[in-house]
């Protein structure tokens, strides 16, 4: 997942929004958001890796994750990071306990930012920042870079759910704000170490190109009812839509 936009006890109504799309190559395999067999877990899954970029459960449990762009990222013998979402949905640990065990060995991982949410509150953390971040209430983003980073596309993104927070919440006026093509200006791309070419492909919410490209737009809000709302809509390739997901629960009520 390379983009994720979020407000934080920020609206009246929903102490959690959350936008965020996945972007992959398409011919890695997996699952569209379904509740897990072996966990409470609803999500979508890696079929290569088992583990998740997305994810909640009936215990009123978030977590997503971002890879960080960097030369080298794609680092042989480390640990798949769709695990870091997977085992905090599926364990026991609050999230600030999850991250000081997980900072000794975030090593393990090439470079991630990791988002997790609970009744503790939400938290953020990074092996590159090495940072057990306490998120306060507002609305941030994050993408391939730092924390709340202003790269076009998350500071376009971030503006734009900002807007809508006046208003009733909308999942598919949510949706609508990951599936932008716009192409950043030249003057204002990142420099990652990548080639020019590809930071502009990068730069837009949307990727789309023949072989790599979002697979996933989601948006996941909570609501001061304690439900839960999971919309998720799947792109095949660059052209073509795959399923539209959706699940809407009540948080357990002795989490």
């Amino acid at each position: 997942m390379c983009l994720i936009l979020f407000a934080w006890q920020h609206h009246v109504d929903y102490p959690l929004i959350a936008i965020a799309n996945r972007d992959e190559y398409y011919a890695r395999p997996g699952r569209a958001a379904h509740w897990w067999e072996d966990a409470d877990i609803y999500a979508g899954r890696d079929l290569e890796a088992g583990g998740t970029w997305l994810g909640v459960n009936r215990r009123g449990r978030f977590a997503a994750v971002t890879n960080v762009r960097e030369p080298g990222g794609m680092q042989a013998g480390k640990r798949t990071r769709g695990e870091l979402t997977r085992n905090f949905l599926a364990g026991s640990n609050d999230a600030e306990t999850y991250l000081h065990q997980l900072a000794p060995g975030d090593q393990d991982y090439a470079g991630f930012n990791l988002l997790l949410g609970d009744s503790s509150g939400l938290w953020f953390y990074s092996n590159r920042e090495q940072k057990i971040r306490r998120i306060e209430a507002g609305v941030y983003g994050v993408s391939n870079g730092h924390f709340d980073e202003p790269w076009p596309k998350l500071r376009s993104g971030r503006a734009e759910l900002e807007a809508m927070l006046d208003g009733p919440i909308d999942h598919d006026q949510l949706m609508a704000i990951l599936t932008d093509h716009a192409i950043a200006e030249d003057h204002e791309l990142p420099s990652t170490g990548v080639a020019l070419d590809i930071e502009r492909l990068l730069s837009s919410r949307f990727i789309r190109s023949a072989e790599y490209g979002t697979r996933a737009c989601s948006v996941v809000t909570m609501d001061r009812q304690q439900r839960i709302e999971f919309s998720e809509q799947n792109y095949i390739d660059a052209t073509r839509r795959g399923s539209l997901q959706h699940a809407s629960f009540a948080i357990a009520a002795d989490c």
